[in-house]
């Protein structure tokens, strides 16, 4: 239907182009004749205007000099129309090139941008639907039942080991280092619905205790479980791995993508680029990101990034080991101002936001860190976790009241 539709588009629009070029000449030619024909016509009515009396011959004869005049130069039009075909053809044929290129240069265009069959999407439709997918999303273990079991060479001596170890840890359920060990293991073994419930106990066992990286563990491990699908448990999760430490580069990357999974692609590319250009080039996450982020850009109507071109980050910090104390706080605090003029101009993720905060706070400059959290509430008003990530922020750099 679709196709169809655009067949009718393009009929539409090209008929009328090439009939407009295709007829100029003959709708020359046919104003030329018409005009001999009412020269003649004038000729006739002067010679009865003669025999009438109506005229005196005098008037008569300078009438009919120069309509006469008129009509051979109308004739002379027409006959230039008819000689001149050849001459024309060619800047017709031309013309007509070009309004076929334009019509197959939308088509190749729209194909290589545009998504055939999608229906009409306004903003506050995607809005609603992104929040609706969002709020009815499957849980952790509905995931994990339709994930795709992993095929792991299992070698028989290995899989004794943790039998062991799975014994061991049942009349001692509350070792951390064996629950440790069993969540690395349960997951080489491919067993991962095994890994995550061991890393949940390992976490009911720490308790308060847990670091940050404990819970980027619980939420990395889930989504490895789901197939790649954040739940909305392993989001929980990374939460509150980002509220311990908001530069944590693992609960970073997998925020963003449940963020491209579900329908804020724009702030998962934000967040992704951030993360890409603090990273060296040989970690883990880097190539997970390049291999995704052209598709986010574009899901976001971003154009997508030349990854290859060189990272001024990166240079900048190279040249700041070369810096003195004095100059390499100055370069941090132009860091800073950027991060903060860039946020105010283009906005940014609740983790960029709280990296400003606790910078401020490094810095010593407490008003502009309280400046900041104050805005930033205001801004994330409609996302509790968020604020809670903003308000670690805001009680490390001490301006949380």
């Amino acid at each position: 239907m679709f196709w169809l539709v655009t067949a009718g588009v393009i009929v539409l629009v090209a008929v009328p182009m090439a009939r407009v070029i295709l007829t100029r000449r003959s709708a020359v030619a046919t104003a030329g004749t018409r005009d001999v024909g009412v020269y003649k016509d004038q000729l006739a009515e002067v010679e009865r205007d003669l025999a009438r009396g109506v005229l005196a011959p005098a008037e008569a004869e300078a009438a009919r000099t120069e309509v006469a005049r008129r009509l051979l130069a109308a004739d002379r039009r027409v006959q230039s129309g008819a000689t001149d075909d050849s001459f024309e053809r060619g800047p017709a044929a031309l013309a007509l090139g070009f309004v076929g290129l334009a019509l197959a240069g939308s088509v190749w265009l729209y194909l290589e941008i545009g998504r055939p069959g999608m229906p009409d999407m306004p903003l506050q439709a995607r809005i609603t639907a992104a929040q609706e997918a969002r709020e009815n999303r499957p849980d952790q273990l509905s995931a994990e039942s339709t994930a795709p079991a992993l095929s792991v060479e299992i070698d028989p001596a290995h899989a004794e080991l943790v039998e062991k170890l799975r014994a061991a840890l049942a009349q001692n359920p509350e070792d951390a280092t064996g629950l440790r060990l069993l969540v690395d293991n349960e997951a080489r073994l491919g067993n991962l619905g095994a890994a995550r419930a061991a890393q949940q106990q390992l976490m009911d066992v720490l308790g308060d205790q847990a670091k940050g990286s404990d819970y980027t563990d619980l939420g990395e491990i889930m989504i490895l479980a789901a197939g790649g699908y954040v739940s909305p448990e392993a989001e929980q999760a990374l939460v509150r791995a980002l509220n311990i430490d908001p530069t944590d580069p693992r609960a970073r990357y997998y925020s963003g993508l449940s963020l491209a999974q579900t329908g804020r692609p724009d702030v998962a590319y934000r967040m992704w680029m951030g993360l890409l250009q603090e990273s060296p080039p040989d970690a883990p996450w880097v190539p997970l990101i390049r291999s995704q982020i052209g598709n986010v850009a574009r899901a976001a109507g971003i154009a997508p990034p030349d990854l290859d071109a060189p990272s001024p980050d990166a240079q900048a910090v190279q040249d700041a080991q070369n810096l003195s104390e004095e100059d390499r706080n100055a370069m941090i605090a132009g860091m800073v101002s950027g991060l903060a003029e860039r946020l105010a101009t283009e906005g940014g993720t609740a983790a960029e936001w709280a990296r400003l905060i606790r910078a401020y706070g490094v810095l010593g400059e407490t008003a502009r860190a309280s400046a900041i959290w104050k805005e930033a509430q205001t801004t994330f008003a409609n996302s509790p976790n968020a604020l809670d990530l903003l308000r670690a922020a805001a009680q490390d750099a001490e301006v949380s009241q």
